[in-house]
């Protein structure tokens, strides 16, 4: 894993940002320790690099060079078919390689496929080349939109960076983007394709960008975008389960294979649900000393993992390491975090996935995770919702109408009002994703300038519009994809392992996993004859392999006890932040320190409301008014180098 920066000059003045570009990579620096490249092109572009050496740890230097000279490339992430095309571009096309790495078969599928090589890489990506023949850039993100790329176009010329933090030198820090923090404070998260800063975009995933400057004295043409995938969901009948399942173990099995590839140790992140049990035990397969890492909290009850994932552990014969945070951590490293986030994302799952990435980073230098396993198999309970309301949904809309009417005057907290409420509103106005922290009504009282006009349905409404015709519970699976998926859980995995240097690989998230996943039927995900139970063809593809107690497991990921902390050891903590933070230009504060009182006093649960002002406040004493030190450089001079461990090569 690594971290790219690249300037392109629209003027032919590359040389004058050779020096700022040097300067602003050392943001990314960990992103990749071990190696910095900094690389001005011919006066037209400058190419900078960190690298986290993974595979041919020996060579495969970067900026890299192909074609005699005539390509240059800044190169984020993994290529696990490589060897495969590899072996197809010196058989079909005579291309010759002087490394034995990955990031080389990009270049040689570029020289000999051109920008249709994007459709043969399995694998997480984001990457720019510079053609020096033909003065263009080029540059692709991969399906899914695991790896990030950030870009900003000026008329100096363009930036792109792996992430946002190495363009803010370059960017006005005051120039928030309040259409997006109006969406954040809906969706915990601001939707790509923007950020908080009205500058800087996002490539999206699956798309590949081009940036021609034209003649140094020209008008240079802005960067131009094309999607080259989408994920297309073709649900059909099942005549044999059994031959699903099958087919759906086999493609894991063989997902997990490739991205067990590498010349540096592997290990696997490890909670108490099938998901990263399932990735586990396969994994297992091909390393049976894998090493797992687990988090837990000093907080009893249902926030505790650690045991229920080491009996798993030692069912499956393998180790497993623990850790352990309390309020005290959580409150100290929270600077840290948002720092590495870039852009504030209030999921409060990130702070154990940020404390297990630090441990497994002591040990190995690439785990495995199991994101991606929900949006592709249907693993939310939510996607249950369509089920419990179908009989309300297929009432004549004269019905709905008077249903709807006597929701809105049965009292607050009485049995049967949601229900009604949400069985009368269409699906594209009831789901916005797995987040929906502030409504409408409550961000009127909250933001300094509300804007009426912009609503959630802003973001979510093209997604449903590109996923007309597939039934309820398969368009929220959609709509997560291209928004919860790519926006908090994809951003909290590449961030929370980058911050420890850590390369944080998905087997779920594959293409040739979608294509199976992508015509498992309904009633394979959300069997209405099995009360509660989600992602159902997943789960019995994996029965054979993961100990008998995860197979039903419900649901946990890394629990996160904020709603218990905020009430006690972290509410002076909280009020503190809420009293002094000059983010008060954009939210009234003294609301929030409502919220956080009426949280401790039982009046409502406020906690995950609470989180995502707290969130932002510090994300703007980092980032906008610049008055919080993270601690940033403290934090990477203590960076360790990692015991040798057995390395694997798949």
């Amino acid at each position: 894993m690594c971290g790219l920066l690249t300037f392109i000059s629209a003027h032919g003045t590359a040389s004058l940002f050779k020096g700022p570009i040097g300067d602003a990579v050392e943001h990314l620096h960990h992103r990749g320790p071990d190696e910095t490249g900094v690389e001005l092109i011919d006066d037209d572009a400058v190419l900078s690099h960190k690298r986290l050496s993974i595979i041919d740890v020996a060579s495969s230097h970067q900026p890299m060079w192909y074609a005699d000279g005539r390509y240059v490339m800044t190169f984020n992430g993994e290529i696990y078919n490589y060897k495969e095309l590899r072996a197809e571009l010196i058989a079909n096309h005579g291309a010759t390689f002087a490394t034995d790495g990955d990031g080389e078969v990009i270049l040689a599928g570029y020289h000999h496929w051109g920008p249709s090589v994007t459709t043969r890489l399995r694998g997480m990506f984001a990457f720019v080349i510079w053609d020096r023949r033909d003065r263009r850039a080029f540059g692709a993100r991969d399906p899914f939109g695991i790896k990030p790329m950030f870009y900003l176009q000026t008329n100096d010329g363009v930036f792109f960076a792996s992430e946002k933090k190495a363009l803010m030198p370059f960017v006005d820090s005051r120039d928030i983007d309040e259409v997006n923090l109006s969406h954040y404070l809906t969706l915990q998260y601001p939707p790509e394709p923007g950020t908080m800063h009205r500058a800087v975009k996002r490539i999206g995933s699956g798309y590949q960008v081009v940036f021609d400057p034209g003649a140094p004295n020209e008008r240079a043409a802005a960067v131009t975008s094309a999607r080259y995938y989408r994920a297309d969901f073709q649900p059909r009948p099942v005549d044999d389960p059994k031959r699903l399942y099958d087919e759906i173990l086999d493609v894991l099995r063989e997902s997990v294979r490739i991205h067990m590839r590498s010349d540096v140790p592997v290990g696997a992140f490890l909670s108490s649900g099938i998901d990263s049990t399932g990735v586990v035990a396969l994994a297992r397969e091909f390393n049976p000393e894998i090493l797992t890492f687990t988090m837990g909290f000093d907080v009893p009850g249902h926030y505790n993992e650690l045991d229920v994932a080491q009996e798993s552990a030692r069912a499956m014969g393998v180790t497993s390491i623990g850790t352990k945070i309390g309020a005290r951590e959580m409150m100290e490293e929270l600077p840290r975090i948002v720092w590495h986030l870039d852009d504030p994302v209030a999921d409060p799952a990130l702070v154990p996935l940020y404390f297990v990435a630090k441990k497994a980073a002591e040990y190995v230098t690439v785990a495995i995770g199991g994101e991606g396993a929900d949006e592709f198999f249907a693993g939310y309970p939510i996607y249950r919702e369509p089920l419990s309301l179908k009989g309300v949904q297929s009432l004549p809309q004269s019905m709905q109408s008077g249903l709807r009417a006597v929701s809105k005057v049965i009292p607050e907290g009485v049995k049967g009002k949601s229900f009604l409420e949400r069985g009368t509103t269409p699906l594209e106005e009831r789901f916005v994703g797995n987040a929906n922290i502030f409504g409408e009504a409550e961000k009127q009282l909250l933001m300094r300038r509300y804007n009426p006009e912009v609503r959630y349905t802003d973001v979510t409404g093209p997604v449903y519009a590109e996923c007309m015709g597939l039934d309820p519970t398969t368009r929220m699976q959609y709509v997560d994809i291209y928004t919860w998926l790519r926006g908090d859980i994809l951003v909290k995995a590449d961030r929370m392992s980058m911050a420890h240097s850590l390369e944080v690989r998905v087997p779920f998230l594959d293409p040739e996993v979608f294509k199976v996943a992508a015509k498992v039927p309904l009633d394979q995900k959300v069997p209405s004859r099995i009360a509660g139970q989600t992602k159902h063809a997943l789960r019995m593809a994996l029965e054979s392999v993961v100990p008998p107690a995860i197979v039903n497991r419900e649901k946990m990921g890394f629990p996160t006890p904020t709603r218990v902390w905020l009430k006690d050891e972290m509410f002076e903590w909280a009020d503190h932040i809420l009293a002094t933070s000059n983010a008060g230009e954009y939210l009234d504060l003294n609301y929030a320190r409502k919220l956080l009182r009426d949280h401790k006093a039982g009046v409502a649960d406020n906690s995950r409301k609470v989180w995502t002002v707290l969130v932002f406040c510090t994300w703007f004493a980092i980032f906008v008014e610049k008055s919080l030190d993270p601690g940033i450089r403290r934090a990477n001079s203590q960076l360790a180098h990692k015991p040798a461990v057995g390395s694997v090569v798949a």
